[in-house]
């Protein structure tokens, strides 16, 4: 049962759609502003096949039996809309599909053995890493193949129905071979936020168009009408544009199209239809953090959408699809291909080929000057009790939350530079600290000496992230420019929380569980001493490097238990967690590993406290167990709590969010465990994670927090170079691939894949290029460009 499998179709920063395992498109959200219970009423597919010998004729709307509701907490990506489920009341649909999806393409086919025809469809919206305008375009492309399995030829018709999400004018236009449905509303305000263009076409002169109905029996007779029968393969002097009829239906009339192919037995024939839309006004017009401020008044700031700079409309961009089609969908294919033929497990290639979906969500967006930004997630089920389900959850670029997702570095790194830039161009403050969120527009005054919100002050592990990251860029290629911004933040953050230079932090220490944690503790501390090691890097000093040692002296000492890393506290405080066993007690160290950075407290003690996370926080089995706050497990799920307390000393006000299961938390451990050797953990905690999205009772294409397709999951694509023990720096072309294995390789200048086998290491570019200068510490002589590979003994 796949009733919340709900896969979006849409560019970075375009908006989507969702085609869900039941043939239906929901979660309409084309202008990128959450929404999943969007709706379009009218829209669907629908074949109608005709044979004369044996005679019959036969339509079926190309969506399956609606699956009820699970009743899971929190979610609602099984909510099937009531118009849907009126259509398959007084029209048959197909008696089931099959849905197979590896992102960004999704494959159904519709089972009906009353059909004569054989129907499946693809549809994807092109994702290649690394190219971040073929990667945003608002779009989706379907190809439907239709099949004649029988003994005599059918006449077959596909038809593709949709209501205008402009306003009111349904326009016909066929040009190069296509036939294209033009849907907009001429009297709108230009700025308007909902003014825009949807086009759909399709890849056939014959086809028949249906431009205005208003009720689907209207459009399904047409379908069954000498209109299109006319439009049949041979026949095409005979095309005819069916003229509007009926009184348009409120939010905009309806249109189809009906294309005809004729099928001889045994064979089958292909059809393309592509749907764009182009909305140009994006605006501020969300609740931002920090006080209100009056110069603001009721303006809803203009922000626009980086797409609509290289479209002139909806008609632009499908015309750009059509041109391309062939090219988007080969590259989309490869990046497909690099991940489905490589070591990762089937189940493995699924779900971190889904952490692209999270990116390309209303949880992020480009405004119109390139510059990206990312709400934590988009408001949904899980937020109707303080900020209802409409729009982004939580403005705007939170450090402290955007300090898991991993995804945007690897697969769009250009985008991930841009956050930077705003963090220390825009946000970093004059004394040196850094707000947890911006505002935008960013020529506003930022959050300042202010209360921010989640938490209050601005949050130290954001602080201590945005270092993290920066590392991160500079082994990725970017130059040091923002080193003199890293020396104030660090100058900062060593003045407010170690003044004595003891190389531990004390004092109040907001974080990312929305509260401040106080006292000597390993979530903050782990982090403070990956940021020592990698600004140490950044700037050779032995100063810093001093600081390091002593502090990881200092914190192993004070906070090892004999098992795992406790927080010491100088006295009792609510909201922390004292001798319990926090699974993010390591997150600082799950961060050195991906940076190269080596250990930051003893070895042994790590994988003591990471087996010690596994063994008391991944829980089987929620019946019976009291959930406070959210319920993100339940039934037979298995989960990793953040936080439990294994030798008792559960304080009566515990850490906020302890009794919770956060999937970014959960890829950090199992990742981090990756890197340690311990496999088992891993894996134990990824296949509970994964069985719980599975698409049965939750979205695999939705994994949420406080909002759907919440940006802290794409921590996750750090397990995809933890599996092949992969580390890349720039700086000296170095390429590091520790396990055995066929591995997806992401540099941020191409990407493809490299092989390590028991002899050598194996290097293949598929796209942009490759400047390696050494593999596992052997020179070689490797400037790749697509096509190209590279081989390199093992020491």
């Amino acid at each position: 049962m796949t009733a919340h499998l709900a896969m979006p179709v849409g560019g970075i920063g375009t908006g989507n759609f969702a085609v869900c395992a039941d043939g239906g498109l929901r979660q309409w959200q084309l202008a990128n502003t959450g929404d999943h219970r969007g709706e379009l009423p009218g829209t669907f597919f629908a074949v109608r096949a005709a044979q004369w010998e044996p005679p019959s004729n036969t339509t079926r709307i190309l969506q399956g039996p609606p699956a009820e509701p699970t009743g899971t907490p929190l979610i609602n990506d099984d909510h099937v809309p009531e118009w849907q489920r009126e259509l398959l009341r007084r029209f048959p649909g197909v008696e089931r599909t099959r849905f197979r999806g590896l992102y960004p393409f999704a494959e159904l086919d519709f089972l009906d053995p009353g059909l004569p025809v054989e129907v499946g469809m693809e549809v994807f919206n092109p994702l290649i890493p690394l190219d971040v305008e073929r990667s945003s375009l608002p779009a989706g492309l379907f190809t439907f193949t239709l099949r004649n399995p029988g003994r005599f030829p059918v006449h077959a018709w596909l038809a593709a129905a949709v209501r205008n999400p402009v306003g009111g004018r349904n326009l016909v236009r066929r040009r190069h071979r296509w036939t294209s449905l033009v849907m907009d509303e001429p009297g709108l305000d230009e700025a308007a936020a909902g003014n825009g263009q949807a086009v759909l076409a399709a890849d056939s002169p014959l086809t028949s168009v249906f431009p205005s109905w208003s009720e689907p029996a209207q459009f399904l007779r047409f379908l069954d009408s000498r209109a299109v029968f006319l439009g049949a393969p041979g026949r095409a002097g005979w095309v005819a544009d069916h003229q509007p009829s009926g009184t348009a239906p409120p939010g905009g009339p309806c249109g189809g199209l009906a294309v005809p192919v004729m099928l001889e037995p045994g064979a089958s024939a292909t059809i393309r239809l592509c749907l764009a839309w182009y909305f140009p006004n994006r605006y501020a017009d969300f609740v931002q953090f920090g006080p209100p401020d009056p110069r603001w008044g009721p303006t809803r700031f203009w922000l626009g959408n980086a797409y609509a700079t290289r479209f002139a409309d909806a008609l632009d961009v499908a015309d750009a699809v059509r041109t391309g089609w062939h090219e988007l969908r080969s590259a989309s294919l490869d990046w497909v291909a690099t991940l489905h033929d490589s070591s990762l497990p089937a189940h493995a290639a699924e779900h971190l080929a889904a952490q692209a979906s999270i990116l390309r969500s209303p949880s992020c967006f480009q405004s119109a000057d390139g510059a990206f930004f990312g709400f934590e997630g988009v408001l949904g089920a899980s937020t109707t009790m303080w900020s209802g389900d409409h729009g982004g959850s939580c403005p705007l670029n939170c450090t402290h939350v955007w300090n898991y997702a991993q995804a945007v570095a690897r697969l769009f790194p250009s985008l991930e530079r841009s956050m930077r830039a705003t963090e220390f161009e825009i946000m970093q403050a004059p004394q040196g600290y850094l707000p947890h969120r911006v505002i935008v527009p960013t020529y506003l005054r930022q959050l300042w000496d202010v209360p921010i919100g989640g938490p209050g002050e601005p949050a130290l592990d954001g602080m201590l992230g945005a270092i993290l990251k920066t590392y991160r860029e500079v082994r990725h290629g970017s130059d040091r420019s923002y080193l003199p911004q890293i020396e104030r933040l660090l100058t900062h953050i060593r003045r407010t929380w170690d003044p004595d230079g003891t190389g531990v932090l004390r004092g109040v220490q907001p974080s990312t569980h929305d509260i401040d944690l106080t006292g000597v503790n390993p979530f903050m501390g782990t982090l403070w001493l990956a940021a020592l090691r990698a600004t140490g890097e950044l700037t050779g000093s032995d100063e810093l490097r001093e600081l390091f040692e002593r502090g990881s002296a200092a914190y192993d000492e004070a906070m090892f238990n004999g098992e795992y890393f406790v927080q010491v506290l100088d006295e009792p405080i609510d909201f922390q967690w004292g001798q319990g066993c926090l699974s993010d007690q390591l997150i600082g160290q799950w961060w050195a590993h991906q940076l190269d950075l080596g250990h930051l407290l003893p070895a042994g003690h790590v994988r003591s406290a990471l087996r010690a996370i596994v063994r008391h926080n991944l829980r089987k089995g929620f019946h019976g167990f009291e959930h406070p706050y959210r319920v993100f497990a339940d039934g037979d799920d298995t989960g990793l709590l953040m936080c439990t307390w294994p030798r008792g000393g559960r304080p009566a006000v515990p850490t906020r969010y302890c009794d919770e299961v956060w999937t970014g938390s959960e890829y950090q451990v199992a990742a981090h465990c990756l890197w340690e050797g311990l496999e088992e953990e891993a894996w134990r905690i990824l296949d509970g994670l994964w069985a719980r999205y599975d698409g049965s009772r939750r979205n695999p294409y939705n994994q949420i927090e406080c909002g759907d397709h919440y940006v802290r999951a794409m921590a996750g694509w750090s397990v995809a170079e933890a599996l092949g023990g992969l580390a890349w720096d720039a700086r000296s072309g170095a390429l590091t691939v520790r396990r055995p294995g066929r591995w997806p390789l992401l540099l941020p200048s191409g990407w493809g894949q490299v092989v390590r086998d028991a002899d050598a290491v194996h290097v293949v570019c598929t796209a942009g290029g490759m400047d390696i200068r050494t593999v596992n510490g052997r020179r070689v002589a490797g400037t790749l460009a697509a096509g190209e590979s590279l081989s390199a003994g093992l020491p």
